[in-house]
């Protein structure tokens, strides 16, 4: 597995990878993840990855975090 670029974002990290045919967008916040694999046959370069990751999609995965944490503290919370 190579790494293709680290992208800096205030809110997250961001790693783009390329292994077997396919790029995999990884977003790391804390103890939670989020992977997007995308086959290199759907776009025409590592630039149009890096391009996917606009405003909106930013902002998506953002949103996406953070009902993540609500859902673990929830099920932890049922724990005890």
């Amino acid at each position: 597995m190579r790494i293709v670029a680290e992208i800096p974002y205030p809110q997250f990290k961001i790693t783009i990878f390329h292994w077997n045919n396919r790029y995999l967008v990884k977003l790391e916040s804390g103890s939670l993840e989020q992977t997007f694999k995308i086959s290199e046959f759907d776009v025409s370069s590592e630039e149009e990855v890096r391009s996917l990751l606009d405003d909106g999609f930013l902002r998506e995965a953002l949103a996406r975090f953070e009902e993540m944490s609500t859902s673990l503290s929830k099920a932890l919370n049922r724990q005890c």
